[in-house]
Parts: C-alpha cells; structure tokens; sequence
C-alpha cells in the first residue's frame, strides 16, 4: 500500500472516529441527559409523595457531631425550628455513621449545652462523606470538594427528598441538586465563603499559605493558572449560590464577600453566642498570680494554633522570668479526625522544641461542664485565625470576662471586637510579637483598666445572644416554610 493511500485511510478513520465522537455527545446532551434528569427528577418526586402531607425539612450537615461554631449554629437553629414548626419532621444528613442518634444528642448537650429530645428529629447516615475532605484531592482541593460535595448531595437526595432543603456547612453545590431534581424549596447559612477577595489577592502576591503552597509561589505560571482556576470556581460558586431560595450569612465579613460574588438577597444573622449563664461567673476584681491564657478552637489547620506558642515564645522574651513561669496557654477544642490528632501532636511537639511544655496545656474534646470550669480559671483569651469568618469563641470568652486578643480581620475586627481608647472591648494584632505585646500589656495593666475594659466587652455581647439569634434566623428562614 501505497504511503499516500495509507494516509487517506488513516484519515478517513480519523474522520469518522470524530464524527463518532460528536454523534455521541450529542445525543448525550440531547436525549440522554435530559432522559437522565428526568428519570431522576420523576424518581424523587415519587419518594416524596409517599411519605404524605407531612412537612419534612432537610438539614445538610455532614459533621453533625463535630461540636464546633457550626454545629452550635445546626443545633440552635433546629431546636427553634421545632418550636416554630410542630407539623414538620426534620432529616438530618450526617456523616457520622459511627455515631448514635442517641450518642449525637448527648454530645451536643454536653458539648454545646442544646438539648434536642423531639422524635420529629430523624438522622439520614451518608456514607460518602470522604470525598468532601481535603486530603482526598492533594491538587486541585477545592474542585475536589465540589464534586465530592454532589456526589454526597447525590446520597443524600436519594436516601430522603424533603419538601425544604437547608444548608448549615457551607456545601453551596448541593443547593441545585435538591432544587432541581428534588423541587424543593431550598435555604442556607453560609458561615464562609470558599472563594474571597483576599484569597485572590494572596495568591496574585505569591504569598504563602496553608491553602498556597510554596511550589506554587515560586512560579509565576503556577501563580497564574491558580488564580484562572480560582476565577473558575468562583464563576461556578456564584451559579450555585443563585439557586438559594433564602440565603443567610453569619458576619459583615462573609456578608461583604458574598455580595461580591452573589447576586442575591442576603441576611445577616449572627450565630448564636452563650452569654447569659457566661456573663454570670463571678470574677475576682483582683489580678491573679497564675495567669491562665484560653484557646478555643478546633484543632484545625486555619485556626493557626503554631501562632499561639509562637506569641508565647516571643512572651517569655519580654517579661522577667518569675512572671512568665506562672503563665500558661490552654489550648481548648475539638479533634474531628486523625489529621486534627496528628496537628495536636504537632503542636505538643513545636511546644517541647520551644521549651514551652510547661507553660501549655491541652484540653481536647472536653465536655461542656469542664469548659465552664476553663472560663471561671482563665484570665485572658486568644484567637489567632486569619479571616475568622466571626468567631464565636471570641465572643463567649468576652462574655466570661477574658480579656481577648484575637488576630485583627474577620469577624473579630469587623463585628466584635472595637479598639478605640474610651470604648475598648479588647485587642486585635497581626503577629506573634504583636501578641506578645499585647498579653504583657494586659499582664501588667492596672486592675481597674482590666475591669473597664471586661465591662464593656461583657454589655457588648448582647446582640450576640442565643435569643437574638433565634428571632432573626426564623425571620430570615420564613419565606421557604411559606
């Protein structure tokens, strides 16, 4: 054969592979798809009517049992919701397969003081919750989670289609499936937004973070093709973002980022904080002679817990030894997963290797009574995260009378914490010396600054209440239950 006959048949079978290729996708696009999402659709809607004429609620929250900020948000707003609406049935779609019904609830009563009893609260097991995690996806994270997310959402739907869909994590992405497949009315409480402005901006600096590496700083074509891929997600979080039927956002911080990238009606509701009992616990006007530092946090990467022994290092630099050797850091919160096991160690070890491990300890996954116990004893609190989307934490300390220093953005500096002389409610600082600084001058200052400063921090925190938070959820959550 000759090479020219041989390239015209290589060709034509080249040719007709492609026109192959086109055939099938379009007959995907135009009958399979579309046969597929119906099939599906009709299959949901099927479900739904056998249950009845029972109002049922969906409530997406895949860490249920974690016991942090939002699970103080999931569980508050559930218990209102009962109350608000006794004619529905309310599904949670958890992750916690190892876990009870029974063992869930006990938890987050000793955990986060909510007592849920009503058996209209139903759990829905999903098993496919690994693929939200990070460490699923070691590039390209955050598209991972995305679809990790659906194919969640995608359990989820099947196991149970409820007349409302409620989001409380932040799984944007699960809002189109339950909308468009399930018909449902759909809501949710974004407590951060995946994409911000200063995401972009910190990796268009080529600075380096736990969510930018070091490999990609260095390069600037890695630099570049990060932020058209962030640009990406951001275009397809805003396409989710729209099928929120009431959307709701926990602080100015989130509110300000979403407006960016939403084009949708938002409240703000600020979760909710305990205060009441907290504003309660008796201080001693007088200085201590043990002064005990609070952390409370998940052990998280973004919660930046190597800033808090880095600032206690940079301490011991600056007040006489006798002082310092009656300091102590607790390091208090919850510990999710083997990789939360592995930072706390981590930390123990960063701590030994700065000659610290007598001046820290860690209280991890303590129950709620013991926790009172750490905000009776402290005298200071601290919160080292970088754009803490509010931080109710920061709040429930001031509320206990700590004298807080949290890392000046987010929530801390947009909605909790003011710094100005005459109206202090406490300090915000960027760096380790800067916190340092800031612990040796609440150390040393005067008994009637301290108390001056724990007034008013204490009377702010009312708009941060459990009551408040109640009333403006229902409110802003009224419009699906319609």
């Amino acid at each position: 054969m000759s090479p020219i006959i041989s390239f015209l048949f290589s060709l034509a079978v080249t040719i007709k592979l492609a026109l192959a290729a086109c055939l099938f996708l379009v007959l995907a696009s135009t009958i399979v798809l579309p046969l597929t999402y119906y099939y599906f659709k009709y299959t949901f809607k099927s479900e739904k009517l056998k249950r009845g004429d029972q109002l049922s609620v969906g409530i997406f929250h895949p860490y249920a049992n974690a016991g942090g900020g939002g699970e103080k948000v999931l569980w508050v707003a559930l218990r209102a919701l009962l109350e608000k609406y006794p004619q529905a049935i309310f599904y949670i779609y958890t992750g916690d397969i190892e876990f009870s019904p029974l063992e869930i609830k006990r938890k987050v009563k000793n955990s986060l003081n909510v007592e849920i009893n009503s058996d209209r609260v139903k759990f829905v097991y999903l098993t496919k919750r690994k693929w939200v995690e990070a460490c699923m996806y070691p590039i390209f994270t955050l598209l991972g989670q995305i679809l990790g997310s659906v194919y969640l959402s995608l359990e989820a739907i099947s196991k149970v289609n409820p007349d409302i869909f409620i989001d409380t994590t932040g799984f944007t992405f699960s809002l189109p499936l339950f909308k468009f497949l399930g018909g449902c009315k759909t809501g949710c409480y974004v407590h951060y937004p995946i994409i911000t402005k200063d995401m972009l901006r910190r990796v268009q600096s080529r600075r380096s973070m736990y969510n930018n590496r070091n490999f990609i700083v260095k390069s600037s074509t890695l630099t570049y093709t990060k932020l058209i891929y962030y640009h990406f997600i951001a275009w397809l979080y805003d396409l989710a973002g729209n099928c929120s039927d009431a959307t709701i956002v926990n602080s100015t911080f989130t509110l300000e980022n979403l407006q960016i990238l939403w084009n949708t009606p938002m409240s703000l509701v600020y979760p909710p904080c305990e205060v009441e009992h907290l504003k309660k616990i008796q201080r001693n006007p007088e200085k201590p002679t043990k002064i005990r530092i609070l952390s409370l946090a998940q052990f998280r990467p973004e919660k930046d817990h190597p800033l808090q022994l880095q600032a206690l290092y940079e301490l011991r630099e600056i007040v006489p030894d006798n002082v310092f050797d009656n300091v102590t850091l607790v390091l208090c919160g919850g510990c999710r997963n083997q990789g939360d096991s592995e930072r706390i160690k981590d930390l123990q070890d960063l701590s030994k290797h700065l000659s610290l491990e007598n001046n820290v300890e860690f209280r991890v996954n303590i129950p709620y009574s013991e926790l009172l116990d750490e905000f009776s004893k402290a005298y200071i609190g601290i919160h080292t995260m970088l754009d803490e989307h509010f931080g109710i934490s920061v709040v429930e300390q001031m509320a206990a009378g700590l004298i807080m220093a949290a890392h000046k953005s987010g929530g801390p500096l947009l909605d909790i914490i003011e710094t100005s002389e005459g109206s202090r409610l406490g300090f915000l600082a960027n760096t380790a010396d800067e916190f340092a600084h800031i612990l040796k001058w609440i150390i040393e200052a005067r008994e009637v600054e301290i108390v001056d400063i724990r007034e008013k921090a204490r009377a702010s925190c009312e708009r941060f209440s459990v009551k408040k938070f109640e009333d403006d959820f229902l409110r802003a959550i009224e419009p699906i239950f319609k």
